[in-house]
C-alpha cells in the first residue's frame, strides 16, 4: 500500500519552522565558542550535540541503518509522545492500541487529547483480525500502536505485516523488549514501509534504564518531522557519553551474556513457577518478565511486599495476574522462596 506521509501530518507541523540551535548554525568541535550563551567555566558547561551524531553512527554500524533513519529520544515515552504530536489533530484524530498493553499510549493519548480506540486482545492475546478490519479505513485514524514482545502479557504479536499492507496511517511497533524475543526486529522493514516506526529502548537488554534513552527507527521523511519537533537538547552529554561506552565492542558482548543469563533464569524459573499450586498458570514469555495467574492476586501480591519481594500487581488489566521481572539467581531464588512460603 502506497502511503503519502505529507498527507498524514498535521497541518501546523509540516510548516513548522524548527527552532535552531547555536549548535545547528555551527557544528565544528574547535574554536573559542562564545555563541550560545554558555558559561565559560565548569566541565559540563557546553550543551550537547543536538542531534546525538556519534551515538547515532554507532547504531548505523551495528544495526546497518544509515544514521538518517535514527532518532534518539529521552526515553520511549518521548518516541511515542512525539509521534502523537507530529501526526495527530487534538479533538479531531484517533489512535488505535490493543489491550492489555502499555499504558502509555493511552496516557499520551490523554495528554494530546486524541481519542484513543482500545481493542480486546483475544484469549491468546493476539489480535483479533477480525473485529480490527472495520477500523482499518478510518480517515482519521491515525496511528495504531502494537507493542511486541507486549508488555504486560509478555508474548510477540503475529501477522503484524498485515496491519502495514492494509492501513493507510502510522504502524507504531514499540519494541522494548525485542532482544529478548527469538522474532526478528521490525527495523530492517522501514525501507519497506514507509509510514512504519520501530521503537526500541536501552533500559532492558541494555540495562540503562536510568539513562532515559528510546530510539525511533523510520524513513528519513518521518525522522525529519522528529527531529523538527523534539526540544533542542533532549539528551545530556552525559547520556550520549554513557550510550556510547555500552556500544563498545567489549560492552556490547557482556549485554549479550547478560541476555543469556535473562534468559537462562526466566526458563528455571518457570519451571519452579509450575511447582507452586497457588500458581495457577505461567504464560509464554518473550521478554524479560513472566505473567503469572493465582488465585488472589492482590493477596500474593501483598504477602510478598511484606516478605519485601515487590513485583507488579496486574489484577487491575487482567484477573489475577501478576507479572514478574527475571532478576538476579540469587533474586529469583528468593522469590521462589516466599511463593512457597505464601503457598504453605
Amino acid at each position: 500500500m502506497k502511503v503519502d506521509i505529507q498527507k498524514l501530518i498535521r497541518r501546523n507541523i509540516l510548516n513548522l519552522e524548527p527552532y535552531s540551535s547555536a549548535r545547528d548554525e555551527f557544528k565544528g568541535e574547535n574554536g573559542i565558542f562564545l555563541d550560545a550563551n554558555e558559561n565559560p567555566f565548569g566541565e559540563l558547561n557546553r550543551y550537547p550535540d543536538p542531534y546525538q551524531s556519534k551515538v547515532k553512527q554507532k547504531l548505523s554500524e551495528i544495526n546497518q541503518i544509515p544514521t538518517e533513519n535514527i532518532f534518539l529520544g529521552n526515553g520511549s515515552d518521548e518516541v511515542i509522545d512525539l509521534a502523537f504530536r507530529i501526526f495527530c489533530e487534538p479533538k479531531k484524530d484517533k489512535v488505535l492500541t490493543f489491550s492489555p498493553t502499555y499504558g502509555m499510549y493511552e496516557v499520551s493519548a490523554n495528554i494530546n487529547d486524541v481519542e484513543l480506540i482500545n481493542l480486546d486482545l483475544d484469549k491468546n492475546f493476539q489480535i483479533d483480525f477480525g473485529t480490527l478490519k472495520s477500523y482499518l479505513n478510518d480517515e482519521n485514524l491515525k496511528i495504531i500502536f502494537i507493542c511486541s514482545p507486549n508488555n504486560p502479557t509478555g508474548n510477540s504479536i503475529k501477522n503484524i505485516k498485515y496491519i502495514l499492507e492494509n492501513f493507510n496511517g502510522i504502524v507504531f511497533i514499540d519494541e522494548a523488549y525485542i532482544d529478548f524475543s527469538p522474532e526478528e526486529s521490525f527495523r530492517n522493514q522501514i525501507k519497506n514501509y514507509p509510514n512504519l516506526i520501530v521503537s526500541q529502548t536501552f533500559s532492558k537488554a541494555w540495562a540503562m534504564a536510568s539513562v532515559r534513552v528510546g530510539i525511533a527507527y523510520a524513513s528519513k521523511e518521518i525522522i525529519k518531522f522528529y527531529n523538527n519537533v523534539k526540544p533542542p537538547y533532549n539528551i545530556s552529554q552525559l547520556n550520549q557519553d554513557t550510550i556510547l561506552n555500552t556500544l563498545s565492542n567489549e560492552k556490547i558482548n557482556q549485554v549479550s551474556e547478560n541476555i543469556k543469563i535473562i534468559q537462562k533464569e526466566k526458563k528455571n524459573l518457570i519451571e519452579s513457577l509450575k511447582k507452586i499450586n497457588l500458581v495457577k498458570k505461567t504464560f509464554p514469555s518473550d521478554t524479560n518478565f513472566i505473567l503469572i495467574e493465582v488465585e488472589n492476586a492482590d493477596s500474593v501480591y501483598q504477602k510478598l511486599v511484606n516478605k519485601n519481594v515487590i513485583i507488579r500487581n496486574r489484577n487491575s488489566v487482567i484477573k489475577n495476574c501478576l507479572r514478574i521481572t527475571i532478576g538476579s539467581p540469587e533474586e529469583n531464588e528468593k522469590l521462589i522462596q516466599a511463593l512457597q512460603n505464601i503457598n504453605n
